[in-house]
């Protein structure tokens, strides 16, 4: 496969509104993965016991693994293989726990196309409820002349 067939879209196939989902149930292997390969072993990811005390009064992910989704979308969908993540702002407003579905979508919402920037707003839920939204800014290859 060449490097040409590896690539997502192009800046000039992009437009304002387009959007892309992923969705990932989140696992007790997940936590346990995304603790060892970011050594964030935080009790209240790891420990049932000491997050029982906690304020969710329970073991939750880690909020950057709900937030890797994010890049998941970008990276393989839109705008896929090829961007390059310039910035991230993200608020966390809700725990994700082990067994839930995590559906994580982007939409543009603008382009800078002399600075081949794509603005995209984020949004990771579960069910009804926001857990966690955002704004990103991807740098996107023009196509060659």
């Amino acid at each position: 496969m060449t490097y040409q067939a590896l690539h997502g879209y192009y800046l000039e196939d992009l437009s304002v509104g387009m959007s892309e989902v992923y969705s990932k149930t989140v696992t007790e292997a997940d936590i346990q993965a995304f603790a060892e390969l970011s050594g964030d072993t935080n009790p209240v990811h790891l420990d049932e016991h000491f997050a029982a005390g906690s304020p969710f009064k329970g073991r939750i992910a880690h909020g950057m693994l709900g937030a890797s989704l994010l890049s998941t979308v970008f990276g393989t969908k839109l705008p896929g293989p090829g961007c390059i993540y310039v910035s991230q702002d993200l608020r966390f407003k809700a725990p994700v726990r082990i067994g839930d579905t995590v559906i994580a979508k982007v939409s543009i919402v603008e382009i800078i196309a002399e600075k081949r920037r794509v603005k995209f707003a984020c949004e990771c839920r579960v069910g009804d409820t926001v857990v966690i939204d955002g704004e990103a800014t991807l740098m996107v290859s023009r196509r060659a002349k």
